[in-house]
This record gives structure tokens, C-alpha cells and sequence, in this order.
């Protein structure tokens, strides 16, 4: 079995909810029963994982923003990264780049000299220049931030490592934008994050439209894609998305003994809803699932088990939140948002939503927990952070001039500012069927409109979901900002991509981060230590000096609660 490659996969797809299936022998769901039946996939040689791919596959184009599964997200199954990230050690470890050097001005790797693409051509450095110049060369793409990171990219012929120096590999350079950016954290995470792709067929389909990527992200690329990863795209439905094991996989003898990874065939089934995954799961159609399994201690009669014994079954990684479009009235009052943090009663979000899979909330956008454990400050925290106080919550709306109605049943009817006017309804777009995410909305809603604050749920299709995000067309959203997985960067890129203001751009044009478009460099109440301290971080080297920096940024967040940090999730 894989060790680097599929068990990874796996252990990923563990770290969420950390819940697997045993094959079990009881009837079929309907829905579940038709993917096996009108399929010619041996059992006993198929792995089913649920929970990476909600709705229809759109495309399996890796330039798109949000591709189909596997093509985005944490699986290097079909396109690889340089790196991949150990969550336990917090190091880089190699892929397609077997080594990693760092230095003040660039962060360099020696490309593994036996990494070839599934049509057998060798992946080179001219592969990786190719893959990062896209993101120099065209705006709209999702690594198009690059061009702030690094300069450029170099290579240079050097001894090859796997062969002792009797041949030579490819060193790849990139070097650190030191004038605009000047961020190396931000550099390692992506020879994580960006994937490969291949120049020999890539530059061709874009020369074909004359540059144009918008016309070439109408291919969906779905027709025997060229990989270099250990799977590739069999076939997909609206049903299910099948992937085929290479044999031929370059991994299968550089990086694992000559083993090729154990499922022949991966498939992920496609459903309307967790319950539909929890089902399959107990009911031995699927093999893993990194779905919300409510009540998982209960699951265990049916072959279901989890990768820890004990609550919460997972070490924190990821904050949930609800996210806040900071443009949208009353929305812009932070006297308001914080009135909101105060209201959300965060224990029945751990007991009720999640089944109890969460520590208990610590305020703040730092994990208590982990390798972030270090830079978390529990005074800060008790100073100046907000958690469930009803009277606190009633209070600073008094204070702040808003007042609300309520009928005799104590239903809220209306809400008004301290001019009188009646405040909007605000509403928190969530994705149906996600039934755990569906649970934190409807408690943190009820919460909220106890102490009088207008909010209902919005429960939408998710392609309406992921597109409303970037654009910020949303009141508040739930929401795992990326990167949602443990990174190098962290907690920093969690501060970067919930409070940076660098790429500023307007409700209805697509911003990557700040997607809430706090702190607008173009108002008057605009603060520019917030941005200062983002880019101070990743140049610091001197712990004391990176401890104080992040209280002053954790304080900051707190006191402008720029979003809601709803529990604390693999």
C-alpha cells in the first residue's frame, strides 16, 4: 500500500471527519445500488470515497478556478505538486522535486529525474517554468497572485541526487519578490499548492486560441488527460467521477519499492447530501468519507470507524466561519459584528451541529492547538475576544443605537438603527444539503435572532454557493477559507486571506482573498497595520519578534471582528 501517494489521499480524506468503511455485505441504498449495478468495476479492487465533488463535474481543466475532483483540492492523483505537505511534522516532503533549499533572495528544488507524464515524456523544469508563468502571465487565473511572490523562475543543470552525481538534474529557482512582497512562506506554500501541468500539451491548446484562456477553459480536458500523477480520469457522470490506475505510474519505483498503489479503479459517487454519504458509508458502498457522519461512536455496529478513539477523533486544523461582507449595511458597523459574535451560542454548535467534534472555541483566527499552539495568546483572547454573552451581545446593540421588535410569542419582527430606519434582513448563505454546515447556520441564526439582530438562513445549490463567494455577493457565508488544509504558512495565510487588503477589487469583481472586503484601503477608517504586519510576518526570523507581531494582528482581528469563527474542525 502507498505510504506517500494513496495513503496520503486517504489520510486526507481521514483528517476531516476521520471516518471510514468496512466493506459490508447489507442491502444498497437505491442511489448507491445503481452506481455498483450499471458499473463493471470489480469490488475488491474499487476504493469509493465520498465527500470531494458536490454536484455535476464541471471541467477537469487544471487552469480553471474550481475544476472537478481530483483536479482541485489536497489529492496529487492526477496532477502532482513539487512538494507535498506532512501535516504531522509540518515539513515539505519530495514529489516530483526530491530536495529543498532556502535562502534569503530564493527557494530552490532539483527536479526528480524520473518523473515522466502518463504519455511517457519526461517532466522536466521547462514544465515547471511553463506552470508558474501562467499564473506571471494571465490575470485571471487562480494563481495569478505569483507575480506579487516571485520575480521569476531559473533553472540550472546540477548532479543529480538519485544517481550520486553520475548525471545531471534540473535546479529550479524561484526567486523572492523582495520589492513588492517579500514572502517566502507564501513561496513554500505553493510547491504544495500549484500543480504541474505539462508544456508539451498545455502551450500547443493555448497557441490554438491565440492566448485567449478564456476560450481554452472551454476544453474540459476530460479526454485521457496528460498526468504525471498514479490515477487518471476513466470516465464521470453526474452520477460519479471514476478514476483508473496507471500501472506505468514514474512513482510506483522512484518513490514506493516498486508498488503500485492497491485500489485499481477510484471512484467517487456523487449525492445530493451528507445523508446520503452517511448511508452509503454504513452500508459498506463506500469506503471512505470525509463527510459530516453525525453521531459517529453510534456508527461502529455497521463497520464504521474512526482514525482516533476519542473525541473530538481529530487534531484541529481548520476554522469554520461565517464569513462577513463588511460592504454591506449594517454589516459595516463593527460595534455590530461584534454584537453577532456575542450572540451565537458556540456550545450548541458543538454539541448539536457537530456532534460534539470540536474543542471549544478560543477566539481569534489562531488554533490553540498544534504546531499554531505557540503564537496563541490566552489573554488576548480573554481581553478582547468575543464568545457567547447574551446580555453582552444585547448591550453593545443598545449602545451602538439599534433597537428591535418582538411579537407576544417573542418572534423578532423588525430591527431599527439608532436613526430609525429599519435594518435589512441579512442572510447566510450556506450549501443545501450540507447538513452539518446546515445545523451551524440554523443555531447561529436562532442565536442571533434571540438578543434581535435580523438574520435569516440561505440555503442554496453549491455552483450558486462557490460563485457567490468570489464575487462577494453574499451578506454573511459559511465558509473554510483556503488554504483550507495545515500549511507552512499558517496561521499567517488564515490572517492573509481573511483581512488582506492588497488586492482590493469591488462586490461583483473576483478577489482570491479578503473575499468579505474588509478594511478598504480607500476609506477613511482604512488601517494600514493590518497590511503592514501581513507582509512583516513572513520576513521575520527572530520568534520574539514573530510572537508580538501576531498578538498585535490577533488583536486587531478581534476587536474589528472581521468574521465569525463558528468551531474548530480538522
Amino acid at each position: 500500500m502507498y505510504t506517500r501517494i494513496i495513503f496520503r489521499v486517504i489520510a486526507a480524506c481521514l483528517a476531516i471527519y476521520f471516518v471510514t468503511g468496512c466493506g459490508g455485505n447489507k442491502q444498497s441504498s437505491d442511489k448507491t445500488k445503481q452506481v455498483q449495478q450499471t458499473s463493471e468495476f470489480p469490488r475488491e479492487k474499487t476504493l469509493y470515497l465520498g465527500g470531494d465533488q458536490w454536484g455535476d463535474p464541471n471541467t477537469f481543466n487544471p487552469l480553471y478556478d474550481w475544476p472537478a475532483w481530483p483536479v482541485r483540492g489536497k489529492d496529487n492523483i492526477m496532477y502532482e505538486p513539487l512538494m507535498t505537505y506532512n501535516l504531522l511534522s509540518g515539513e515539505l516532503e519530495p514529489l516530483l522535486a526530491h530536495s529543498l533549499k532556502k535562502s534569503a533572495d530564493t527557494i530552490s528544488v532539483i527536479l526528480d529525474s524520473r518523473a515522466k507524464w502518463s504519455d511517457g515524456v519526461p517532466v522536466t523544469a521547462e514544465d515547471v517554468v511553463f506552470t508558474y508563468e501562467i499564473g506571471l502571465k494571465f490575470k485571471s487565473v487562480v494563481i495569478a497572485f505569483l507575480k506579487d511572490l516571485i520575480t521569476g523562475v531559473t533553472t540550472a543543470k546540477v548532479p543529480d541526487p538519485v544517481t550520486d552525481g553520475k548525471t545531471q538534474a534540473e535546479k529550479i529557482s524561484f526567486i523572492i519578490n523582495k520589492k513588492e512582497r517579500n514572502n517566502p512562506l507564501a513561496v513554500l506554500d505553493q510547491l504544495w499548492n500549484i500543480r504541474i501541468v505539462p508544456k508539451h500539451v498545455i502551450d500547443p491548446m493555448l497557441q490554438k486560441v491565440n492566448n485567449d484562456l478564456a476560450e481554452f477553459l472551454k476544453d474540459k480536458m476530460d479526454k485521457n488527460p496528460v498526468v504525471s500523477g498514479p490515477y487518471n480520469l476513466f470516465s464521470y457522470s453526474s452520477e460519479k467521477i471514476v478514476l483508473k490506475r496507471r500501472d506505468d505510474y514514474w512513482g510506483n519505483a522512484a518513490l514506493h519499492g516498486g508498488k503500485m498503489p492497491a485500489p485499481e479503479y477510484y471512484i467517487h459517487p456523487i449525492f445530493k447530501s451528507n445523508d446520503h454519504f452517511s448511508v452509503a458509508l454504513q452500508q459498506g458502498d463506500l469506503d471512505v468519507s470525509q463527510t459530516f457522519i453525525p453521531r459517529i461512536w453510534m456508527k461502529a455496529k455497521n463497520g464504521v470507524r474512526t482514525w482516533y478513539k476519542d473525541k473530538p477523533y481529530f487534531v484541529p486544523g481548520v476554522i469554520p466561519m461565517l464569513r462577513i461582507n463588511c460592504t454591506h449595511y449594517p454589516l459595516t458597523d463593527k460595534n455590530f459584528r461584534r454584537a453577532m459574535a456575542y450572540a451565537i451560542n458556540y456550545k450548541e454548535i458543538k454539541d448539536l451541529a457537530v456532534s460534539g467534534y470540536s474543542p471549544d472555541l478560543k477566539p481569534g483566527l489562531i488554533l490553540p492547538y498544534g504546531m499554531e499552539k505557540k503564537y496563541f495568546n490566552a489573554e488576548d483572547a480573554e481581553k478582547y475576544g468575543a464568545l457567547f454573552d447574551t446580555a453582552k451581545a444585547k448591550e453593545i446593540l443598545k449602545k451602538a443605537g439599534y433597537t428591535s421588535l418582538f411579537d407576544k410569542q417573542g418572534n423578532l419582527v423588525e430591527m431599527k438603527d439608532s436613526k430609525g430606519n429599519k435594518v435589512p434582513t441579512l442572510l447566510v448563505t450556506s450549501p443545501a444539503g450540507w447538513t452539518d454546515w446546515e445545523a451551524m447556520v440554523r443555531i447561529a441564526v436562532k442565536s442571533m435572532r434571540r438578543v434581535g439582530i435580523d438574520v435569516r438562513e440561505g440555503f442554496v445549490e453549491s455552483s450558486i454557493y462557490w460563485q457567490s463567494i468570489p464575487f462577494g455577493n453574499f451578506d454573511l457565508i459559511m465558509h473554510k477559507p483556503d488554504p483550507v488544509e495545515a500549511t507552512p504558512s499558517k496561521p499567517w495565510s488564515r490572517f492573509d486571506v481573511v483581512m488582506s487588503s492588497r488586492n482590493w477589487k469591488p462586490q461583483g469583481e473576483k478577489m482570491f482573498e479578503n473575499q468579505g472586503r474588509y478594511n478598504n484601503p480607500a476609506a477613511k477608517d482604512y488601517n494600514p497595520t493590518v497590511d503592514k504586519l501581513l507582509k512583516l510576518i513572513p520576513t521575520l526570523t527572530d520568534e520574539a519578534q514573530i510572537l508580538k507581531a501576531y498578538h498585535e494582528l490577533n488583536v486587531i482581528f478581534m476587536q474589528d471582528q472581521v468574521v465569525l469563527t463558528i468551531c474548530f474542525l480538522p
